[in-house]
């Protein structure tokens, strides 16, 4: 170690869809937290943690602050949002480029002001005109004081590692608080219920997937042998055909996609039995989300 060792708390912020999560995994270098087109994927803080020779970085994977939708879910991610920033050291703020409004707004005027925000425009590949790009960051730079604004691509890796180095000024001196091969704070259970929740989400229709959750109800590991027993939560019984599929075909392809993830990530092999169950309300019910692990 170092005598200039920092180690400190990163809470990445913003609005659904933005690559808050594809941000962290590039981060990384591995995937800890799911994506998928669909706002609402990310439903819990992840930390993802990144150790290099002179810093760790442990990174606070949010879920998108949104105002859509006001059932319990949604008021407990936003909750999750705002609590985080007592606890972090650094504020990295996502936005898409040339996509300033409502939202960013909104959580502009949620900030503290004694924690640096590290201002992170992202998507800069998707411009279709490069030449937006500086007036955009020259409109964003007069709203806040940002410590750093910072164009990227967390899909391409541009500008990543002038990020990682800029975010490290930040942090406060001090010795790493996890071992330098760990990749998450989460154990193998949530990561499966995650794994299955993201293909039921890249699998199913634009509406049905907010009304979806994964309840891991049984997980044993036989040597290298991983048996695990998931139930897919609907809020509808109508929904529960669906998610099955005609011949329960379309319930076969999820798992197996989830299972091949799984294999890989945990390196060994998993026995994945999945079945559907209605709990009808539970997304606006504070104690089925308990149940679920929903903090």
């Amino acid at each position: 170690m170092t005598i200039d060792f920092r180690t400190g708390y990163l809470a990445v912020i913003g609005r659904p869809n933005v690559g808050k999560s594809t941000l962290t995994n590039r981060l990384v270098g591995a995937k800890i937290s799911i994506t998928s087109k669909k706002a609402q994927t990310t439903r819990h803080r992840i930390h993802g943690i990144l150790s290099t020779d002179d810093a760790q970085f442990i990174f606070v994977d949010t879920p998108g602050f949104q105002m859509a939708h006001k059932n319990a879910l949604n008021r407990l991610m936003n909750r999750s949002v705002t609590s985080t920033f007592a606890d972090v050291d650094v504020i990295l703020l996502v936005v898409e480029a040339g996509n300033w409004g409502s939202g960013e707004a909104e959580i502009l005027r949620m900030l503290p002001a004694d924690k640096p925000v590290l201002l992170v425009i992202n998507k800069i590949d998707r411009l279709a005109d490069k030449a937006e790009l500086l007036p955009f960051i020259q409109k964003l730079s007069a709203l806040h004081g940002f410590a750093e604004i910072l164009p990227i691509s967390a899909e391409k890796g541009l500008g990543t590692e002038t990020l990682l180095r800029a975010a490290r000024a930040y942090l406060p001196e001090g010795p790493a608080v996890f071992d330098a091969d760990d990749i998450t704070d989460r154990n193998e259970r949530f990561l499966a219920s995650e794994i299955l929740r993201e293909k039921l989400f890249r699998n199913l229709g634009e509406e049905l997937p907010y009304g979806i959750a994964v309840e891991i109800e049984k997980f044993e590991q036989e040597g290298g042998l991983r048996r695990i027993h998931a139930a897919v939560i609907v809020d509808k019984s109508g929904h529960k055909p669906i998610v099955i599929g005609k011949g329960g075909e379309r319930l076969k392809r999820i798992s197996t996609d989830a299972r091949k993830e799984m294999e890989s990530l945990f390196g060994g092999k998993v026995w994945l039995e999945t079945w559907v169950k209605v709990k009808g309300g539970w997304a606006d019910d504070e104690r089925a989300l308990k149940s679920l692990g929903y903090e």
